[in-house]
């Protein structure tokens, strides 16, 4: 599929995904979300890829959705276009994702990066969930993630006021994994994806589903997720590898199986 609004290049066993509508500060609307689902799926599908990272330029990773889409549309147009079904499907991506994030992150830009594993900032990143400043309030997960992430008290205020985390109040209340120069946020988070893919990649993707499985369930009910997953290993080639090329001391050769 030939993309109108994304890049998406490869590096080894990592894939950037470039949202690439610049003069709209990277807004998403309906075209460019169905686009955005393809890529991701695709690249799930990809053996060959380890990780991905999710970007889009210095000025703004994605200020919002497009408003233009909402403005005159009632309630059951809204019910039946279903819009939230894509971005139930991003967050079924197996393999980690990465937002390398620099500018405006806001409303749906803000719950994109959040549906990643991780997260990557530039020192001009900016974080936040406006929409009570048009009336209406967050639909892709905004109030929910948000608050696992930064707690009530701070998640209330950010949706209440519209006011936005700078990246550094983002790494402080535990948004972000680091912040660093501008020139260097994409690099980094494509460093990060380097490292995570170089690890077994059943072990990854079963760690990934044992760590999001802990916001969904009681601390029995993960424990018991995290030890099936942990049992599961030990039938992969990958996990008599990785013990076999410890004692042998030697660089294990990753099979993905």
């Amino acid at each position: 599929m030939e993309y109108k609004y994304l890049i998406v290049t490869k590096d080894v066993h990592v894939a950037v995904v470039q949202i690439n509508r610049p003069k709209v500060l990277n807004a998403l609307n309906m075209d460019l979300m169905v686009e955005l689902v393809d890529a991701l799926e695709k690249l799930d599908r990809d053996r060959d890829i380890g990780c991905i990272v999710v970007t889009g330029n210095e000025r703004a990773f994605a200020a919002g959705a497009d408003i233009n889409e909402m403005t005159d549309v009632d309630a059951m147009e809204m019910l039946y276009r279903d819009q939230f079904a894509r971005w139930d499907r991003m967050r079924k991506i197996k393999k980690p994702m990465i937002a390398a994030v620099s500018g405006f992150a806001l409303g749906g830009g803000c719950e994109l990066a959040m549906i990643c594993d991780m997260i990557v900032a530039s020192e001009t990143a900016k974080f936040g969930q406006p929409e009570i400043n048009i009336g209406v309030m967050p639909g892709a997960g905004g109030t929910q993630r948000l608050t696992r992430a930064i707690g009530k008290v701070k998640a209330m205020e950010v949706v209440l006021t519209g006011r936005m985390l700078t990246a550094d109040e983002a790494f402080h209340y535990g948004l972000v994994n680091k912040v660093v120069p501008v020139e260097y946020y994409l690099r980094e988070a494509v460093s990060l994806a380097h490292e995570i893919s170089s690890k077994a990649p059943v072990a990854v993707r079963l760690l990934k589903d044992a760590v999001l499985k802990s916001f969904d369930t009681s601390i029995e009910g993960g424990l018991e997720f995290e030890r099936k997953n942990f049992y599961l290993l030990f039938a992969s080639r990958d996990q008599k590898e990785g013990m076999k090329a410890f004692t042998e001391k030697r660089k294990p050769e990753w099979k993905g199986r």
